[in-house]
């Protein structure tokens, strides 16, 4: 369920100006997602969204466009293992969370990403070149690799 709310999250904030949680709960509730604030809040937070000026006028919440060192959660918690083969990156998920993982790895902006594409629990990458598609692969290797050590210790 959190990783439809995500997603449905980031559609929202993507397709509309959304200045407030409460306007964001109505939204997801009229798309049949019922939350509470303080789930919303933490959501928020997870998705690293921040106010920015809209157009307009006034405040809206974007995903934050800065890269930040630290993957979001959602993303670490969703993908259990990454590969590559020439220039593509698969990344396997559990099942229902690829999509929602894919929308934040999109949000990150990592350079030599020509698209992705997510399934039910599989993330394909384009990546520009094969050299790039091996390093990312490693990277989110590494990445999940911590974040198992962090929930196991």
């Amino acid at each position: 369920m959190k990783a439809v709310r995500h997603e449905a999250i980031i559609r929202i904030i993507n397709s509309r100006n959304v200045d407030t949680q409460e306007l964001l709960r109505e939204l997801l509730e009229n798309e049949g997602i019922a939350v509470t604030q303080a789930t919303l809040s933490r959501d928020i937070r997870e998705l690293r969204l921040k106010k920015a000026p809209a157009e307009g006028g006034g405040q809206k919440y974007i995903i934050s466009e800065h890269i930040t060192p630290e993957i979001p959660q959602i993303f670490r918690d969703s993908v259990i293992r990454s590969d590559h083969a020439l220039n593509t990156v698969v990344f396997k998920c559990h099942t229902g969370m690829a999509q929602a993982a894919c929308a934040v790895f999109d949000r990150l902006g990592c350079s030599g990403v020509v698209g992705t594409l997510a399934g039910d629990d599989t993330i394909f990458v384009l990546m520009r070149t094969e050299n790039e598609a091996a390093e990312l692969a490693e990277e989110i290797a590494e990445v999940i690799s911590e974040a198992a050590e962090r929930r196991q210790g």
